[in-house]
């Protein structure tokens, strides 16, 4: 995973990410595999932003029911990035 976008998968787009902007608080879904100084040097590079902090964390995909032959599968497990920009940067992307 050398460039970044291999790293970032997309962005989040939810109720709780939108009043996390408010801290300046952006919050993207990640490759499994990536650890907080390739996300940090990942969104620097493709946003032009300074990173103060990188939380991570990892959800269980859901386990969901098919109506038509009444059994189960699962959605994929993801890995989101929640990442602290500083003072003054912003990523265009959100801007509401």
């Amino acid at each position: 995973m050398t460039d970044g976008r291999d790293i970032i998968v997309k962005p989040i787009v939810s109720e709780k990410s939108y009043r996390l902007l408010e801290d300046n608080v952006y919050t993207f879904e990640v490759h499994s595999d990536a650890t907080k100084p390739q996300i940090r040097s990942a969104v620097e590079e493709i946003f032009g932003v300074r990173v103060t902090r990188v939380n991570t964390l990892n959800r269980k995909g859901k386990r969901k029911r098919n109506r038509r032959n009444f059994s189960y599968g699962r959605k994929s497990d993801q890995k989101r990035a929640l990442v602290t920009l500083a003072e003054g940067d912003s990523i265009e992307l959100f801007d509401v």
